[in-house]
């Protein structure tokens, strides 16, 4: 199973399907073929394991298939892996997490109603790791949201005068576009839009662009102009409202965007932040001190420490002078983002201007449109 995991990290991390990996053995526990899947619309790992032993000159029945992820029971772009299993004689499957998407469970019944042995669990916290984004956005409904934020020692996005580049160095700034290049969407205010006309590409450290490039996601209703470098080369653009952030997201689940990166400004973050829509930070810290000028998040109605919205730290990495820190939501949410109106909700006003509803108090964002 650990082999079949790292088969399928060998997968690409973006995109509607998961990553999974098989492993095909021989009754005396030999590997006898291998496969993981590509990305949308190659075979899956289930069938492409079954084409390496078949090119090899081995023949699939009585094998066991070692597989990450519960081979699927539906028609999609390529056929059931459930079904190839079984015409192909395997004699047991080994799964290490059940697939939760409804449109294609049922896989683990079906082989076993064929007198096909199935366990499921094995080495499960490594594969839900594995597919965390993945599952998380199939069974919330929308993606998972990773808010990126880059800062000064103390706290500080810009300094008084409203600069903001760079605070961070070139190796923090590289790892930030390899993070851009493996999710799906990457989402700024259209605040941050207007004022700092990003691009929201994802580029190499030579300038070239990776050859995944994510949805550009802009949250408000302010229109972009002709000449905005969002309209540039990339992702496709995808203009939502920001009023109903819960709308926003799963608008964005609807599109199948499983892993969505925000990157600005303070006051979508702290959108989301209140609205407890944020499943990990990253934040990129650099040795610097401002004293003064815009901070990182605004006013999230917390007036006591135990009521401070609080992340575990997963990992922390050196990138020359600068630290990425990351983390995670210490407890899953009970629910998606709150609608407008409600604890984290939003409701945008005439004149531009947008309350948040931060624990039942309304802050009102006068200065920049969600």
């Amino acid at each position: 199973m650990r082999r079949a995991l790292a088969l399928a990290a060998l997968g690409p991390a973006h995109g509607p399907n998961p990553r999974v990996g098989c492993v095909l053995l021989d009754p005396g526990g030999r590997t006898v073929a291998e496969g993981y899947h590509r990305g949308a619309g190659t075979p899956h790992a289930e069938a492409a394991a079954l084409a390496d032993a078949r090119s090899r000159g081995v023949d699939p029945r009585g094998t066991t298939a070692v597989v990450t992820l519960e081979p699927c029971a539906h028609h999609g772009r390529t056929g059931p892996c459930a079904d190839a299993l079984i015409d192909a004689g395997v004699a047991a499957v080994h799964v290490a997490v059940g697939d939760p998407n409804p449109v294609a469970t049922g896989g683990a019944d079906r082989l076993r109603a064929a007198g096909i042995p199935v366990t499921v669990g094995l080495l499960a916290d490594e594969g839900e790791e594995l597919l965390r984004a993945w599952l998380h956005a199939v069974r919330a409904g929308r993606p998972y949201v990773t808010l990126k934020l880059a800062t000064s020692l103390d706290g500080r996005v810009a300094a008084v005068d409203g600069t903001s580049r760079w605070i961070t160095g070139a190796r923090a700034r590289a790892h930030a576009h390899t993070v851009r290049a493996q999710v799906d969407a990457i989402a700024v205010g259209s605040g941050t839009a207007l004022t700092d006309d990003p691009s929201l590409t994802a580029r190499r450290t030579d300038g070239g662009l990776f050859d995944h490039q994510p949805l550009r996601v802009v949250l408000g209703r302010r229109p972009l102009p002709d000449g905005a470098r969002l309209r540039g080369p990339g992702g496709e653009l995808l203009q939502l409202p920001g009023d109903d952030l819960d709308a926003a997201l799963r608008a964005l689940g609807d599109r199948e965007v499983r892993h969505l990166l925000v990157e600005g400004g303070p006051t979508l973050a702290t959108a989301l932040l209140a609205a407890d829509a944020v499943d990990e930070l990253h934040a990129y810290v650099a040795p610097v001190l401002l004293g003064a000028g815009a901070t990182a998040v605004g006013d999230l109605g917390v007036t006591t420490i135990g009521d401070a919205a609080r992340f575990a730290t997963e990992d922390v990495t050196r990138l020359g002078d600068d630290l990425l820190l990351v983390a995670r939501r210490i407890a899953p949410a009970a629910g998606p983002a709150a609608p407008a109106g409600s604890a984290g909700g939003e409701i945008e006003y005439e004149n531009g201007s947008v309350h948040t509803a931060q624990h039942g108090r309304p802050r009102r964002h006068t200065e920049e449109e969600i």
